[in-house]
Parts: structure tokens; C-alpha cells; sequence
């Protein structure tokens, strides 16, 4: 059977992990989350996968490369061009991606699935796919009952008792909002929906061919499924999803690495006295780690392969990068760390370069750098992201 993954968007609004990183490819726990996408993919039998990719491509094409030892087969559809040298994404929407893929050679010619790339989920998609098949739906889209006080950060979808889509509403206020089942991004479609889509031009599914469906009055569906629904919109989300799964919250995805400690585990060659630390699980730590002594962690938290976490530094509720270096005394509390950025619960992003903090949190790779001057020193308190000496 054949699927399609949307994996061509810039992830803006998970910036700053997505300057490097395309939102396919950002690691749960050292996983990427396509990798999952796959594997629950595999299990249902859609072994012949199609993925649009634009924004940083070659980061997904030279991971999943053929598919082979994923045990399925993939092709890619880039979207974009090469501008003096340089490979520039120019995604052309959702729906556009599937035109695109379609009108180059008829790929989908059976009912097949599409999955946004950018969340875990753990879906009956055998069921769901019954479902579809039993409605004589042309489409069909997979929903999730959410709390009410929680729809106005999402899609919203209204059907009438049969599941026959009626009207969308996007991201209405608590009291204008006509259902709390919420759009997931997971699609089934026959292939006579792409004759609804022009060849050539930018064009969403959400946005554009599905209230075309409704006016058209399409055998239109939507299916409400109980089920693990992890999105990774937005760097809270991401936070979010990392906490769940150190919890045990996440059940399809485990910790890797080997427990060392209850509640505490490493990948190979962390270097580290656990009689001199003081480390408080959940925490997963990376290969190649090194934690001083006198360093402290409260989890949950991940500090990620290749970091450096000087003697006094605190790492409490935190998620931290690879090839970082917290410096001596450094405390950091509901942080994340990309790089060169700092990112707390919110969303709100410290350049810790252009700060003039890049003695607080630097590259492992890089000489130690020496100690700042005290008005710097100021500003860190002030940024919350405190040394402690």
C-alpha cells in the first residue's frame, strides 16, 4: 500500500531547532520523528512511501535514503531550485506536493494515506482505513476529541451524525467552537481527489481543496479515533513531547540507552563520578557526555551526546543539545538549548552569542572560555539563565 509524509515546510514556528534541523528530522530522544512515522506505517502495511521534501531536503534524503533498512521503499519530490550553487526549498503546499508527485508519474492509484512529519502517533490506521472504504469517501481525515478549553489551538472539524463533513473552523474561541474534534494532519484518500487540485500551483489541503470538497458536496468524512497524538507545532510542543516520553507518558517510544540508575539513563561512555554528581531521574544522558563533579540535574531533562556540564552547573527540567558546555555555576531551570540559542517553556529564544552569554553556554567542541565581565554577568540574572558563583 502507499503513503505520502508532507515533510517540505520550513517549521517556523519550532526555529530556532529547525535552522539546521528539518522538522522531520528533529530527534526524539536522539530519534527522528519520521523514523516513527515509518515504523507505524511498516506495521500497517504501507511499505511504498512518496515524501515532498523542500527546507534542508538532503537532511532527510541522506538519513532515510531508500527506505531499505526501514523495511520500506521511499522516493522524494523536491520542491524548490538551485540559485547560484545552492539548493533554495520552494514548497508549493500540501496538496500542490501531491499534484506535483502525481502529475510527474500516476503514483497513487489506490486508496492511500498522507501524514503530516511533524508528530508521533500511535493509530489504528488498518481500522481507520476500513472505515474510509466503508463510506465511499473520497477523503477522509482523522480526528481527535480535545478538551474545549483547548480548540482554539487547533483546526476544528464539524460533521453531521453520519461523519459527513460539514464546515471547518480554524482555531475558533472556546464558545464559537461547533466541536472538540480537531484536525491531525493524518489523511485517506482515493485517488480521484487529486483531479481537484491544479497542476502547478502552491495549493493546501486544509486551506483550499478541503472546503472545496464541502461546496462541491463530496462524499466527505471524518472519523473521530481515540488514540496518542503527539504534535511537534511548536517548541513548547516539543518540550512537552520530550517530558512525556522520559515520564513513561508516550508509551510507543522508549528510552534508549542503558539505565544506570532508577530513572537514569546514558548512552556509551558518559563520563561521569556518580558519587560527586547529584542527578535526579527522569534524565537520559548522551554518549560522550562529560558531568563534572559537583554538577546537578533534576529531571525530567535531557542532556544530549557530546555535552559538557561543568562542576556547579544545574540542569533542572531542561532539554540540552548536543556539543553543548554549561559553564561552571550555570543554572539553568525550564530551559532548552540549541546551540547557540536558549529557549524557555514559552517559546521565547535568547541568541546567546549576540547576548554577549557565550561564556555561559558554548560549543563542547571550543577552547573554555574565560570568565565574563560582571555586567555580563548582570544580564545572564536578568535572562534567567543564571550563574550561580
Amino acid at each position: 500500500m502507499k503513503a505520502m509524509i508532507l515533510a517540505a515546510g520550513k517549521g517556523t514556528r519550532v526555529r530556532p531547532i529547525t535552522y539546521t534541523i528539518p522538522k522531520p528530522m528533529i530527534p526524539i530522544l536522539q530519534k527522528p520523528v519520521m523514523e516513527f512515522l515509518l515504523e507505524l506505517l511498516r506495521q500497517h502495511g504501507f511499505d511504498e512511501i512518496m515524501v515532498n521534501v523542500s527546507h534542508l531536503a538532503e537532511e532527510i534524503e541522506s538519513y532515510f535514503r531508500d527506505g531499505q533498512r526501514f523495511g520500506v521503499q521511499i522516493a522524494y519530490s523536491f520542491e524548490g531550485k538551485i540559485a547560484d550553487g545552492t539548493l533554495v526549498g520552494e514548497a508549493i503546499g500540501s496538496a500542490g506536493g501531491m499534484k506535483k508527485i502525481q502529475d510527474f508519474s500516476p503514483f497513487f492509484d489506490d486508496t492511500f494515506v498522507v501524514l503530516c512529519g511533524d508528530a508521533l502517533i500511535d493509530l489504528d490506521l488498518t481500522k481507520a482505513v476500513e472505515w474510509h472504504r466503508s463510506k465511499g469517501s473520497i477523503a477522509t481525515i482523522i480526528t481527535k476529541s480535545v478538551p474545549r478549553e483547548e480548540v482554539s489551538s487547533y483546526g476544528v472539524v464539524v460533521t453531521d451524525a453520519d461523519g459527513r463533513i460539514q464546515a471547518f473552523q480554524e482555531k475558533p474561541s472556546v464558545e464559537e467552537a461547533l466541536s472538540t474534534n480537531i484536525n491531525t494532519g493524518i489523511y485517506i484518500f482515493e485517488p480521484e481527489v487529486l483531479k481537484y487540485i491544479p497542476s502547478g500551483v502552491e495549493y493546501d489541503i486544509g486551506g483550499q481543496l478541503f472546503p472545496k470538497l464541502v461546496e462541491m458536496g463530496a462524499p466527505f468524512y471524518a472519523i473521530a479515533m481515540d488514540f496518542e497524538w503527539v504534535d511537534i507545532g511548536k517548541v513548547p510542543d516539543y518540550w512537552r513531547a520530550i517530558r512525556g516520553v522520559l515520564l513513561g507518558e508516550i508509551k510507543n517510544v522508549q528510552i534508549p540507552g542503558k539505565q544506570v540508575r532508577p530513572g537514569i539513563y546514558t548512552g556509551l561512555n558518559v563520563a561521569v563520578n556518580w558519587d560527586r554528581v547529584d542527578i535526579t531521574g527522569p534524565v537520559y544522558i548522551g554518549g560522550m557526555t562529560k558531568i563534572e563533579d559537583g554538577a546537578k540535574i533534576v529531571g525530567p531533562a535531557m542532556i544530549g551526546p557530546n555535552c559538557w556540564i561543568c562542576s556547579g552547573a544545574t540542569v533542572e527540567n531542561s532539554v540540552i543539545f548536543e556539543w553543548s558546555r554549561l559553564s561552571p555555576g550555570v543554572r539553568l531551570v525550564d530551559k532548552l538549548v540549541f546551540g547557540r540559542y536558549c529557549v524557555d517553556k514559552t517559546g521565547a529564544t535568547i541568541d546567546v552569542q549576540e547576548a554577549s552569554l557565550d561564556w555561559l553556554i558554548t560549543d563542547a567542541r571550543q577552547e573554555p572560555p574565560s570568565q565574563a565581565p560582571v555586567e555580563h554577568q548582570a544580564i545572564a540574572e536578568l535572562l534567567e539563565i543564571n550563574p550561580t558563583n
